[in-house]
């Protein structure tokens, strides 16, 4: 697989956690077919990477009330 250099750590360490999720989940569920533990993979890391994206646009949000709220603060005084 060939990457930017400035992409080869993160590659990495992708590549690690999909390996020991992997792991974890043949361990847990008892399945061999990889495939299917890459499914699992694929599934809980979209899972995941939905949560975050939920996390930031509610941080987005809370931000974006302050500096309403701000805004309006300074508009009183001036």
């Amino acid at each position: 697989m060939r990457v930017n250099p400035e992409d080869e750590e993160n590659i990495r360490k992708a590549g690690k956690i999909v390996n020991e999720r992997l792991k974890k989940y043949h361990e847990q569920f008892g399945i061999d077919d990889k495939q299917d533990l890459l499914a699992m993979v694929a599934f809980d890391g979209m899972v995941e990477k939905l949560k975050a994206e939920s996390q930031v646009q509610s941080t987005d949000q809370t931000i974006v009330n302050q500096i309403e709220d701000l805004n309006q603060l300074v508009s009183q005084v001036i």
